[in-house]
């Protein structure tokens, strides 16, 4: 799993250059131990790496430092750092340790009572149950955030880890009763399948509501470099182009769902349509109004009036018209003489 890029080809047991004299001596003692126990130094496993801390036993600060070594010494060769796995770092760590621990005991209580079905409860929940996941196995919110559905695979054992790569490291994801990680990616991945063989949420939408399940849909579901998580609106619809949460939108599902506040996510009711007023068959006329006697003759008289005042504005607009030609005639002649 570890070997994916091959080294450089120079000899791993010697100090690799450009390491200082004190890291060099760091890599010197792991290469010994490598070679007693009959193991190549690189590239390293997690577990080989925890059995050297394991048989060197030293102060916290100094293990730090020999697995921030080994880990260099990795990158530089193209390979991915053995140290970056969950379990190193929690052995490195211990107040990391216990945290994560008392985070997957909520987290343990708090799985069962998420939805898995309902619209659009049960579309919230597969998503939020993965999320949780990853959170206790000591996934950081921005690494949740810029997963890749590539990035997480399960064997074909469905009592094995899945396989988590962040960073270019490895994270293992065990599987126990209290937490069955298989059980929870396979639910998560069964709605993707389903969405990658229909077009929007609208035909989830219409299966989560009919009670029917999502089985044998994980078949269809496509590991690649596309989210593997997606935002959700609170209507259930997800954006067109795919686009996972952002690193602040996981922090508060994974503290809501800790707290136990988080959204029940119920469709709000839908809102009556108002009902267009009834037009009358017939309009009432008004036969109680009393009109002037002189009314159309004043209006006839008013127009004529009009007509006669106005015959005279076509001949005053052509005699502004003339003489704003004279003054721009006038202009240029001063312009021309000016310059």
């Amino acid at each position: 799993m570890y070997a994916t890029t091959p080294g450089t080809g120079a000899d791993p047991a010697q100090p690799p250059p450009r390491l200082s004299a004190r890291d060099r001596h760091v890599w010197v003692l792991f290469a010994d131990w490598c070679a007693a126990t009959d193991q190549p130094p690189i590239p390293a496993t997690p577990q080989q790496l925890a059995r050297f801390l394991r048989d060197n036993p030293a102060a916290p600060a100094t293990q730090r430092r020999r697995v921030s070594v080994i880990n260099t010494v990795h990158r530089r060769q193209g390979h991915p750092a053995p140290g970056t796995d969950e379990a190193i770092r929690r052995a490195l760590n211990t107040t990391r340790a216990a945290r994560l621990h008392r985070v997957s005991a909520i987290v343990a209580e708090r799985l069962p009572q998420i939805p898995i079905a309902g619209w659009p409860a049960g579309f919230f929940g597969r998503r939020d149950r993965l999320i949780l996941v990853l959170a206790a196995a000591g996934v950081g919110f921005e690494q949740i955030a810029r997963l890749r559905r590539r990035d997480l695979t399960a064997p074909g054992d469905h009592n094995a880890s899945l396989l988590l790569t962040v960073d270019g490291g490895r994270v293992d994801l065990p599987e126990s009763p209290e937490i069955p990680v298989g059980v929870i990616y396979r639910e998560w991945i069964e709605v993707l399948g389903f969405l990658d063989r229909n077009e929007g949420t609208g035909p989830v939408a219409k299966r989560f509501e009919a009670g029917r399940d999502l089985t044998g849909f994980d078949a269809g579901y496509r590991a690649d470099d596309r989210p593997l998580l997606t935002s959700i609106n609170r209507w259930g619809h997800t954006p067109l182009d795919p686009a996972p949460p952002t690193a602040r939108a996981v922090a508060a599902i994974v503290r809501a769902h800790l707290s136990g506040t988080a959204p029940a996510h119920v469709l709000p009711p839908p809102k009556p349509r108002p009902r267009p007023a009834e037009s009358p068959g017939r309009y009432p006329i008004d036969d109680g109004r009393v009109l002037d006697p002189s009314y159309y003759e004043r209006g006839t008289a008013a127009r004529r009036n009009a007509h006669h005042e106005l015959t005279d504005v076509t001949d005053l607009l052509d005699d502004i018209e003339d003489r704003a030609d004279q003054l721009l005639a006038e202009l240029d002649g001063i312009l021309d003489n000016t310059f």
